[in-house]
């Protein structure tokens, strides 16, 4: 299959690429410059232009594109930021799709478990509705945004990815240095569900989500078994062998980060039910075996 794939140069996009490519796929990526190889396509996402003779032929795409959601504090500007450079994108992506003859069959259109807004305790799956909160209504919008791609026949995918267990990229890139020097700790009580995902399951879910025909709509792609933020630390203190006893308390956590401490105090446990019901087996079902395969792959 020829796959598109923005975002190419993020965490998610970095490791996809060259994943796709291995198993047999033809991949091009889209640049926000003038295209300098030949597996580059330009793009500008602003002004909703994508060079469509560089989409001649393609039958997928992964659109992974959109500011870093705690990359910044969230100020006023950079929340705009957030939201449009999800919703400018997209819009960019399906009008560009549907000029393309033939129609591409598939679009994974990039979302996130933030849908679910902090649900506490409570188990959820593909079935819950939308929570309340900043990123919640970002998430809805952006998944909105690529609905019209299916209308023209186009089946689309929105992957509701979790916090990527990585080296380089994401909240793990922050923990893992704390952690090495014997400063990792519980963030607030410690009590709040995180769902994770290690990066090789993610690159593997979505080719999965590209190749299986019979699968539309929203796919959270987290691993089977989410934990509490205390049991993540309990975790990463005995793989890493490092003491975990400087917790750091939900006030601080909100003076530095400001609004952003919502997503880190805030819990969700969040089940792959689509995932696991279409057939996908997950390398790392468990948050050791993520940490393990994010230090061994550094």
């Amino acid at each position: 299959m020829k796959v598109a794939v923005t975002g190419a140069s993020g965490l998610i996009g970095s490791a996809l690429v060259p994943h796709l490519r291995s198993v047999g796929h033809e991949v091009v990526r889209l640049v926000r410059r003038p295209a300098t190889r030949p597996d580059e396509v330009t793009w500008d996402p602003a002004a909703g232009t994508v060079d469509l003779a560089g989409l001649a032929g393609v039958e997928g795409v992964v659109h992974l594109a959109g500011a870093g959601v705690g990359d910044h504090r969230w100020t006023d500007d950079y929340k705009r930021e957030i939201l449009d450079s999800r919703i400018d994108g997209t819009h960019a992506i399906v009008r560009a799709m549907s000029q393309l003859d033939p129609l591409p069959r598939v679009l994974v259109s990039a979302s996130a478990i933030g849908w679910y807004g902090d649900t506490g305790d409570r188990v959820v799956d593909e079935t819950d509705p939308a929570g309340t909160g900043f990123l919640a209504d970002v998430v809805r919008a952006w998944e909105s945004a690529a609905q019209p791609a299916a209308s023209i026949g186009i089946r689309v995918v929105h992957p509701r990815t979790g916090l990527v267990v990585a080296r380089n990229g994401g909240a793990w890139a922050r923990m893992f240095p704390l952690f090495r020097f014997g400063l990792g700790g519980k963030l607030g009580p410690g009590s709040q569900w995180w769902s994770w995902v290690s990066l090789r399951d993610e690159v593997c879910a979505l080719q999965f989500l590209l190749e299986q025909d019979h699968v539309a709509g929203p796919v959270n792609i987290t691993g089977p078994n989410p934990v509490t933020n205390a049991e993540i630390t309990r975790v990463m203190g005995h793989v890493m062998g490092r003491p975990t006893l400087l917790p750091a308390p939900a006030f601080a956590l909100k003076a530095v980060l400001g609004e952003f401490s919502s997503e880190v105090l805030g819990s969700v446990r969040v089940v792959p039910a689509v995932l696991e019901d279409a057939g996908f087996a997950f390398q790392d079902p468990t948050i050791e075996s993520a940490i393990r395969t994010a230090l061994k792959d550094a």
